[in-house]
């Protein structure tokens, strides 16, 4: 008797993307504070003529990190992956709208 074994594709799929889309610790955090600090004038995301602020991009991404690195105890450069991942999906969003 063979032993046959079957696999569904659409089952691997779905579990490989789910492995790819985990949200790093401190995220939704960080991308919060980069909202708020947008919201309030702090910095700016985007310019007047629809280009990304890489300048605001990046004080805000460092402001996030800073509170990252207090509140996971994370170092520098994990912090800032996390802090610049979020200020930049905020940035998308803030040019989408």
């Amino acid at each position: 008797m063979s032993s046959r074994r079957s696999l569904s594709w659409s089952s691997a799929l779905t579990n490989m993307r789910a492995d790819r889309l985990q949200v790093p610790a401190g995220f939704l955090r960080a991308r919060g504070r980069v909202e708020l600090a947008a919201r309030l004038g702090k910095v700016a995301l985007v310019k007047a003529d629809g280009s990304f602020d890489r300048a605001g991009i990046m004080t805000a991404a460092a402001a996030a990190a800073k509170a990252h690195q207090l509140s996971y105890g994370s170092t520098w450069a994990v912090a800032m992956s996390v802090s610049l991942k979020a200020a930049w999906q905020a940035a998308r969003r803030a040019r989408s709208h």
